[in-house]
Parts: C-alpha cells; sequence; structure tokens
C-alpha cells in the first residue's frame, strides 16, 4: 500500500510532498485515526545515561521545527531528533533545493538549515503528546561568521535545554558555508570546551544533565577520525551521531539531479557511514557512545551499524522510500 501512495506522492515536487506528507500524517494523528504516540517493544538500550526502549531512532531534518512529533512518533522510534534549529529564523536556501534520485533511492539536499528558530520550535515542543526521548539538534545561522559560531550554539542550546533529552552539536552539514571547518583540530576543541561549560553551568542551575552529542560527516580522512576521536574525548561529549549526508557523487554518477549541490544520502551512503562507524569505534571503544546514521533502509543495514560500533541508529531517507514498516524491521532486526 506504501508503494502505491509513494508512487503518488512522487508525482509531486520533493519539498511539495515533504510537507503534504508531514501535514496529513498530523491530521490524521490529531483525529485519532492513527496510533499512540509510543515505542515499539524492542530491545532497551541505555545510552548517554538515558534508557531507549529500542535502538531505532528517528535522524534530525525530517521534521526542523518540532511541527510533527505525535504523527511521527505513531510509527514506534526509540526515539526522535528534530531540528536542525538555529537562534533566529532563517529560510534556508532558495529553491527548488530537495531532490530525489530514484534509481538510487536516494535524496540530494541544501536546504540550508531553513526552520522558524528556537522559540518557535520550543512552542511546539511543549504542546507535544510524546513522552518518550526527544533529541534537539542544534546549529548556527547562516549570516554567522564561522569564528563566531560559538555564540549561536551557546544561545541554542541554552534555549532548548529545559526541553530535551539530548542535545545534538550539527557541525557536519555542507549546505552551511564553513560550517564543517569546525570539526578538525584547533576549531573543534574551541568549539566543544566552552560548550562543555555552557552545559555544565546548565546542569547545576536546571538540577538535571542533559547529554551532547556531536554529528560528523562522512566525508572524513582516517587522520581526521582519529582527531575527532581526541578531541572528542578530551572535552567530554557525551555521544557521537555518524554520519551527515555525504558530497560525494560516486555511486550516483549519471543519474538525474547527481550533479545537484548538496548532501547526498540513503543507499549510496550505507557502506561510507558504517565504515565511518566502525573507524571511530576503534579510537572509541566504550568511552563514547555512536548513533549510527546513514542510508539505512533494511534491517540488516540497521543491524550492520550496530555490529560496526553503534550502540543506537537513526533512519530518514530510507523511511521516504520504505515507509514506516522500515521502523518495525529494524526494530526486529535488533533485537
Amino acid at each position: 500500500m506504501y508503494r502505491l501512495i509513494r508512487d503518488l506522492l512522487f508525482l509531486l515536487p520533493a519539498e511539495t510532498s515533504h510537507h503534504f506528507t508531514l501535514n496529513s500524517l498530523k491530521f490524521v494523528t490529531q483525529l485519532g485515526l492513527r496510533g499512540k504516540p509510543q515505542a515499539l517493544q524492542g530491545r532497551a538500550v541505555k545510552v548517554m545515561g538515558l534508557t531507549f526502549p529500542n535502538p531505532v531512532g528517528l535522524a534530525a531534518g525530517l521534521d526542523k521545527n518540532g511541527d510533527y512529533i505525535d504523527g511521527l512518533a505513531t510509527f514506534g522510534f526509540g526515539f526522535i531528533e528534530i531540528g536542525t534549529i538555529t537562534p533566529r529564523p532563517q529560510p534556508g536556501n532558495p529553491k527548488p533545493r530537495l531532490f530525489r534520485l530514484k534509481q538510487a533511492e536516494a535524496i540530494i539536499n541544501r536546504m540550508g538549515f531553513n526552520n522558524e528558530g528556537v522559540e518557535y520550535l520550543i512552542n511546539q515542543v511543549k504542546q507535544k503528546k510524546y513522552s518518550g526521548i526527544l533529541g534537539i539538534n542544534i546549529g548556527k545561522n547562516f549570516d554567522t561568521p564561522v569564528e563566531n559560531a560559538l555564540s549561536d550554539y551557546q544561545r541554542a542550546m541554552q534555549a532548548v535545554y529545559p526541553y530535551a533529552d539530548y542535545i545534538t552539536v550539527n557541525i557536519s552539514s555542507p549546505n552551511t558555508p564553513g560550517l564543517r571547518t569546525l570539526q578538525y583540530g584547533a576549531e573543534l576543541k574551541q568549539l566543544l570546551e566552552p560548550l562543555k561549560h555552557t552545559q555544565l553551568q546548565l546542569a547545576d542551575q536546571t538540577g538535571r544533565y542533559v547529554p551532547v552529542a556531536v554529528k560528523v560527516a562522512p566525508d572524513l580522512e582516517k587522520s581526521d577520525i582519529a582527531g575527532i576521536a581526541e578531541v572528542l574525548l578530551s572535552t567530554q561529549m557525551d555521544g557521537l551521531i555518524a554520519t551527515n549526508t555525504t558530497l560525494d557523487r560516486t555511486k550516483v554518477q549519471g543519474m538525474s539531479y547527481a550533479e545537484e549541490k548538496g548532501g547526498l544520502s540513503g543507499k549510496p551512503l550505507t557502506e561510507r557511514s558504517t565504515e565511518v562507524i566502525a573507524e571511530f569505534y576503534q579510537h572509541l571503544k566504550h568511552e563514547l557512545p555512536i548513533i549510527g546514521v546513514g542510508g539505512i533502509s533494511s534491517g540488516a543495514d540497521a543491524k550492520a551499524k550496530l555490529d560496526a560500533g553503534a550502540k543506537l541508529v537513526q533512519v530518514y531517507s530510507g523511511l521516504i522510500y520504505q515507509g514506516a514498516q522500515l521502523v518495525k524491521e529494524c526494530i526486529a532486526a535488533t533485537r
């Protein structure tokens, strides 16, 4: 049934289809025509001090503003991550900025952190019925110079801290100029050290410790991975999310839209993201948990990421192509 619906939705422009689908999901959920927003039974996992009822989550990007939390929660995710959110609202890049590569079951996006700003997201979170684990993914505004990025991340962290179960620091989107430079060497340490300080201050003020994870790109050399791992450990981050979208087009050459600028996600990313997880695990072992994301379109893909060293997994593009059944399949495969 989903494949028939999907084929009809794919007749619409990608971004139009995206909003239509999510708004329809929100509508039927509000009418009580779907199940309750609760996790499916699976293998419970304790990560970053939190107990996840199953290890399969929704990656950031699908619900940037927290508009659809309750509807998406009916899919049975063990956790949901919303965002990326920035301190101030911003429109993102000009349309079109979202493209389907159907032959490869892939997506290219250059959305550019389009969102309604952190205050809007907080208002949406306050209205949710979902009581499961909620991650909030934060980024910098596009017009904030990279050298001033810390202030944006601190502002966003301070705003969402009371409402998040964990916070993700997104420094790996390819669609905000200069953002990925924050992943390396001194720049990474200069960002994460004061963010750790901010986190601990907020924990003291609120009496509640909210873990912080860092999301990295798949387009990393082995030396980059070693350096990032060292900084993550030295700054006492709570988790790593690997990986974001890729700039590599090797596996989609010659396909329609393959030359569009932006980050590539979906099946072409499966192998590389798993390789990056395995490489990070060699450095982090059990000292820092990894959340694996990138190209999961089957239960076997999810299990491969856990086998590579991830403790949890997230899906996004695979959900577009496979539908909600993918969540059940991944949970079953990771029991």
